[in-house]
């Protein structure tokens, strides 16, 4: 429980320095940590479809959208602060969320949570699938149909119209 605590305390303390940290690279790198906090947490609750699609979907794509735009955005060196000893801190603090995560990933870390211990298979990516296709399937088709409007109206958003009149 305590790895729990830690963590939790480590999520809350990324998520604020993502708020007040004045130069935005650091504040998206602040908030990949707090993803990965994130992430942790749902290996310690064994959840890992949660997880994965936590680390591929928020860490892996959104946030390398986030950094692609801030250094499209071309900011000059002279407003990037040197790096300071709290800045390696951090790093290190990464890097223990990160062996954290790969020991609860090999079961290294044992969870002392009742309801993880009595519900072994909750979390599971079988056991979603089953209840996400037979349970809930018109919710899921529901969304998807939602999904695809979404991703038709963008695409004939951003279409340009190749018919130009000309008026003569």
């Amino acid at each position: 429980m305590t790895i729990f605590y830690f963590v939790a305390f480590l999520s809350i303390f990324f998520a604020l320095m993502t708020i007040f940290t004045k130069n935005p690279v650091h504040s998206v790198l602040y908030l990949v940590i707090t993803f990965f906090t994130f992430t942790v947490h749902y290996i310690l609750l064994n959840a890992q479809f949660l997880a994965v699609v936590n680390f591929i979907v928020y860490m892996g794509a959104i946030m390398v959208l986030f950094l692609f735009v801030l250094m499209l955005l071309n900011l000059n060196k002279e407003t990037e602060p040197m790096k300071s000893n709290l800045v390696k801190f951090m790093g290190a603090i990464a890097g223990m969320c990160l062996l954290a995560t790969f020991l609860g990933a090999f079961k290294v870390i044992e969870t002392n949570n009742g309801f993880v211990e009595a519900h072994e298979n909750i979390g599971l990516v079988k056991n979603l699938g089953k209840v996400l296709f037979s349970d809930f399937l018109l919710p899921f088709e529901i969304s998807s149909i939602l999904l695809l409007t979404a991703m038709i109206g963008a695409v004939l958003l951003a279409k340009k119209d190749s018919r130009v009149e000309k008026h003569g």
